[in-house]
């Protein structure tokens, strides 16, 4: 563990005065420290969470419940390093990243693809100081050393830490997220064109009409809902091959421990979907200040023959955002089409690449692969999308 503290403070008047001089003015006392030990998060998870109730960019990934969840299910022992820095003691700046092997090795985010926004935290009332002091603190002094972030709003805290960044640095576009206003169903369908707004307000009815039983999961009965939604995800993708990862016990661990904490911090709802008393369907829904986010469902094949399954969970996703007053909701990362009914407005995520000063070969290099396979997977969508479903489809097996 190293620390280092810097004290800013105003020159004293050289004036003339009788008897002894007052003391110097002084500013706030700014320190930062690196963390390594694998307690950190659990240590810090009171202040981080304050600290992500101060940062206007903070979601849901952001939580000390995800954070520290992930890194008991994902981390390595001695793989952690978290970044704080404290304004007068007060925990102002805070960021975790795990220590990456391999031939450049440095520092990537915690998260490995079940994230959809990556960030640090920064209070609001200094974000640009505690952006520049936590750039200051970021140990790539080495020339293999990088920091990547995938998976970066353009309007994330860290993209103050990284114009702050002295070293070598790159951005790269990243998956393309989309968005909806969290409005009411009926004023959503005035986005879409008129028949498609009439098919819709037809489902609609007829999801009213089958009488299907929407309740909001308790915190107590979370984790039998998710065993639910995993054990419906499988059933309905079954054919078309799920995400490997949705298939381990680490991932049902950690959904089922990240959750919990946020259903119980506000920041996450489980709704449960029951047609004649069977559940048929699950949604994890995840909230911020700023936006609400479809994460994950699970829906039975039967209920999809029957009823629109999207229109089904879109109505409780906005009538839950609506209710908490979030103006915004994501239909986080993929461009699926049922996505694509509701006419949602696109915005990029993005990659930052930091590397030290002056000559940084590893900087060059990853830089050159992430080029090299952006190009690839640009290739593979637009010129070749059979093949690229080939692909997926051997990964999932």
């Amino acid at each position: 563990m190293s620390t280092k503290a810097r004290s800013v403070g105003l020159p004293a008047q050289a004036v003339q005065r009788s008897g002894p001089a007052p003391a110097p003015a002084r500013g706030p006392a700014w320190t930062t420290e690196l963390r390594r030990d694998d307690g950190a998060l659990d240590a810090l998870a009171e202040e981080w969470d304050d600290l992500a109730a101060r940062c206007r960019t903070a979601t849901f990934f952001q939580a000390a419940d995800w954070q520290r969840s992930w890194w008991r299910h994902y981390g390595t022992p001695g793989g952690l390093l978290v970044v704080t820095v404290r304004r007068d003691g007060l925990l102002v700046g805070a960021g975790a990243f795990r220590r990456r092997g391999g031939p450049f090795g440095g520092l990537t985010a915690l998260g490995d693809g079940l994230v959809d926004f990556t960030d640090v935290l920064l209070d609001d009332d200094c974000a640009d100081r505690a952006a520049a002091e936590f750039a200051a603190a970021l140990p790539l002094t080495r020339p293999w050393h990088t920091l990547e972030l995938r998976e970066v709003r353009p309007e994330a805290a860290v993209q103050k830490v990284f114009e702050h960044w002295r070293g070598r640095r790159r951005r790269f576009a990243d998956s393309l997220c989309q968005y909806l206003p969290a409005v009411s169903m009926e004023q959503l369908l005035k986005r879409v064109p008129g028949k498609t707004a009439q098919r819709s307000r037809v489902k609609l009815r007829k999801i009213a009409e089958a009488g299907v039983e929407v309740t909001t999961t308790p915190v107590a009965e979370v984790p039998a809902a998710l065993e639910g939604l995993l054990r419906l995800h499988f059933l309905q993708w079954h054919e078309r091959g799920v995400t490997p990862e949705h298939r381990t016990e680490r991932f049902a661990r950690h959904l089922v421990e990240s959750t919990t904490g946020m259903v119980a911090s506000g920041r996450a709802a489980v709704h449960q979907f029951r047609l004649d008393g069977e559940l048929m369907a699950v949604n994890l829904l995840l909230l911020c200040p700023s936006f609400g986010g479809l994460y994950l469902y699970g829906a039975h094949p039967a209920l999809r023959e029957r009823l629109d399954i999207a229109g089904l969970l879109f109505a409780a996703a906005l009538d839950e955002t609506v209710g908490a007053g979030i103006p915004v909701l994501s239909l986080l990362r993929g461009q699926e089409p049922y996505k694509q009914r509701w006419r949602p407005d696109q915005l990029a995520n993005q990659r930052l690449l930091f590397g030290p000063a002056g000559a940084a070969p590893a900087a060059t290099a990853r830089a050159g692969v992430i080029r090299a396979r952006q190009t690839v997977a640009r290739l593979l969508r637009t010129r070749f999308p059979r093949l690229k479903e080939a692909l997926l489809a051997r990964r999932r097996t």
